[in-house]
């Protein structure tokens, strides 16, 4: 070893019927690469597929939340395989955007496409909502979304999140829900 004392931060193991939500790994590397450079999974994340070091990037960005904020993202594993296949969570990205998201706990949440339309999203959402309840009572849970990613607000509207504002992020229209 280097000598340099490292600490894990505990991010927690939350399960569902179906999902386990748990620790990124850097060898989900790979199932990773493939979600996050599909055009279908990021038509409405940015709207271009990621590059791998881009991907990697993400990969510590989401180990880095649970050390900073004591709250972050989980992966998404597929109880019947254990196969990644997404990743959810909440964060404060200190985004530049109006109205400012500063203090609340910004939910996202992403999915494979072999995972679409299985209610997965659905069920990772309420999970991540019960821990934040419990943990970061208070806080109020925002989070952003492209208007045409139906999908996204279906699970967001299924959730409980409201239409709170409209606006722009990176140039292009966002609705911000809260909950």
């Amino acid at each position: 070893m280097d000598g340099v004392e490292r600490q894990s931060p505990v991010v927690p193991v939350l399960d569902t019927e179906r999902l386990r939500l748990r620790a990124h790994r850097a060898e989900d590397h790979a199932e990773r690469v493939a979600i996050w450079s599909d055009p279908e999974v990021t038509r409405f994340i940015g709207g271009r597929p990621l590059t791998g070091e881009e991907i990697w990037r993400r990969f510590l960005q989401y180990m880095g939340l649970w050390s900073v904020l004591g709250y972050g993202y989980w992966a998404v594993e597929e109880k019947s395989t254990g196969r990644y296949i997404g990743d959810i969570g909440f964060a404060d990205f200190k985004r530049d955007l109006q109205p400012s998201l500063e203090g609340m706990l910004e939910f996202g949440w992403v999915l494979a496409s072999h995972a679409h339309g299985k209610g997965y999203a659905s069920e990772a959402v309420v999970a991540a909502i019960h821990w934040a309840e419990q943990h970061r009572p208070g806080m109020r849970a925002v989070c952003i979304i492209d208007p045409a990613n139906q999908p996204s607000i279906r699970v967001a509207e299924k959730a409980g999140f409201k239409r709170w504002q409209e606006s722009t992020y990176h140039g292009g229209p966002t609705v911000v829900f809260s909950r």
